[in-house]
């Protein structure tokens, strides 16, 4: 098993990574990244959160973050913050598998999603690989 790999599993499995993930104040928004290719969380990934102007249809950028070695962002969105609307996050795929000196087929992944309820807690994880990716809305 490489070096990597047992880091990876290390930090996902150890009592302090999992209070450290959960540490701060709790966000009605979580995403999780988990490589499927390996088996593991995708850590250290850059990600950014958008919510889309209705009038305009631009994006405004509400977040920049980066995956913990759990494979989490905690703390995305404040309960004020989180209004009914259009929001996306996008994934820095290429730079993740790129940090891994892997190639991928996709430099960036975009999930884009509508709030109706903002009082209901939402969770978007990203299935990686090299080649594929998948998401779900979870609670």
């Amino acid at each position: 098993m490489s070096a990597y790999r047992l880091q990876q599993l290390k930090g996902h499995i150890l009592p302090d990574n999992k209070i450290t993930a959960m540490a701060g104040s709790p966000s009605p928004l979580s995403t999780h990244v988990l490589n499927t290719a390996m088996g593991v969380p995708g850590s250290n990934m850059a990600l950014n959160l958008y919510r889309q102007d209705p009038s305009t249809e631009a994006w405004s950028l509400i977040v920049t973050g980066t995956t913990n070695n759990d494979g989490r962002c905690p703390g995305l969105i404040t309960q004020q913050m989180f209004t009914p609307g259009v929001y996306k996050i996008r994934f820095e795929t290429g730079q993740y598998w790129a940090s891994m000196g892997e190639t991928s087929f996709y430099p960036y992944v975009e999930i884009v999603f509508t709030i109706n309820d903002p009082g209901q807690k939402y969770h978007v994880p990203l299935l990686l690989s090299r080649f594929s990716y998948s998401t779900y809305r979870g609670s």
